[in-house]
């Protein structure tokens, strides 16, 4: 009987519906008919369906056949088309603009206008897009607010010779105050206002020292700190923040700034006469070296940057001084990305801060990082003539994490 074909399911819808039983009394499983007469619903059903009369089947009894594949369901559409309103035998494409010639003629009154859409958003106009580097810019100044900085203004790019080098404890002597490396100014040639007695104890300082320093021992000369120039560094900026800081009521603040600078380089692939300086420092009591490591740290982390190495330097007005250096993945090596330090003893308590408060600074330059951000190999792809206006457009939004 198994060898029959669907026998076996007919035997188990059987056995199910009680029409049959299977004994074993002689050993052999033996089928027995268990009524006299059987109704086969399905049968019924079915025939039912093929005599066009589907309604005295239930839909769960229809869904049940087609899960079985008893049953198939043939959706059929009919249409009933006719003459339109618009109805035509050729196609004529509404006019989308009233022309003067429509005008004139007077065909305007036979031509057929496409309605306007008044919620189309139209086509985006053409308007200018954000450079390379003021997208870094934004996202340094981003990683600063969110470190709860303030930041310094700095629109001031002609600084005087005393804000930019003696204010910083710089000596007169310095090579960086050499025309060579500075861009003095003609036009007003020099400065004259000065917080008077802040001035004094800067050439004391120098010329004699104090506060536990001998100075430098030469003849500090005003006409020097007078001459006006191009800042070469925003730590200018800071320098006046932190006088006007040490004028009042102490209190622990966060500053930074972003611009440019200007230094009488030469001009090379990585190298400008102007170019901008991103500068942090932190004013508060015993800060120490740890502090500062601490900060770059986590500064640096905010930049996608984890691998860090310090190597001892000298800087004027910091001690102890570090380079900062980073791993470069996509290099495969460690490049130099800024400078850091805190603030010497001489700088400080001239400008009349407590002797127990120290400042810690970082600087480092906006262009490098970008070159490495965007894959420039020269500067002057980024600032200048050579500046490719289509990449400035296409370039999506710095995230420099990513």
């Amino acid at each position: 009987m198994q060898a029959i074909p669907n026998a076996r399911v007919g035997f188990s819808k059987a056995m199910s519906s009680g029409w049959i039983t299977v004994t074993k009394n002689a050993g052999e499983p033996i089928v027995a008919r268990k009524v006299d007469d059987i109704k086969d619903t399905v049968r019924d059903h079915l025939q039912l369906i093929l005599a066009k009369s589907p309604d005295e089947v239930t839909d769960e009894q229809k869904q049940e056949y087609k899960k079985r594949k008893l049953l198939q369901e043939v959706v059929t559409k009919s249409f009933l088309l006719g003459k339109g309103k618009n109805f035509a035998t050729s196609v004529e494409k509404p006019e989308t603009e009233l022309t003067q010639e429509m005008i004139a003629s007077g065909s305007w009154k036979e031509k057929n206008f496409k309605p306007y859409n008044l919620d189309s958003l139209g086509i985006s106009p053409e308007r200018g897009h954000l450079h390379t580097l003021l997208k870094v810019r934004d996202q340094f100044r981003q990683i600063f607010l969110e470190m709860g900085f303030s930041e310094m203004p700095t629109n001031n790019f002609v600084e005087s010779s005393f804000w930019n080098f003696d204010a910083l404890f710089q000596p007169q002597q310095h090579p960086a105050r050499d025309a060579h490396d500075t861009f003095f100014i003609s036009e007003p040639k020099l400065s004259t206002k000065f917080p008077s007695d802040y001035l004094e104890r800067v050439r004391r300082v120098h010329s004699e020292g104090g506060y536990g320093s001998q100075g430098y021992g030469y003849e500090w000369k005003i006409k020097e700190a007078q001459k006006n120039l191009l800042r070469t560094h925003t730590t200018a900026v800071s320098a006046r923040m932190l006088y006007q800081l040490a004028q009042k009521e102490f209190h622990p603040a966060k500053y930074f700034s972003i611009d440019r600078v200007f230094r009488n380089e030469t001009l090379d692939a990585t190298h400008l006469a102007e170019f901008y300086q991103v500068e942090g420092l932190i004013v508060d009591h015993n800060l120490t070296l740890g502090d500062l490591i601490g900060t770059l740290y986590e500064f640096f982390k905010k930049l996608g940057i984890s691998q860090l190495n310090f190597k001892p330097a000298y800087n004027p007005y910091t001690e102890p001084s570090m380079e900062i250096f980073c791993y470069h993945t996509g290099l495969h090596k460690w490049i130099e990305v800024g400078n850091s330090g805190v603030f010497r003893p001489e700088m400080l308590l001239p400008m009349g801060l407590p002797e127990d408060v120290n400042v810690i600074a970082w600087g480092l330059s906006l262009e490098r990082p970008t070159m490495i951000k965007y894959g420039l190999n020269n500067i002057r792809d980024l600032v200048g003539p050579r500046v490719n206006i289509q990449m400035v457009h296409d370039n999506p939004i710095c995230r420099l994490e990513k």
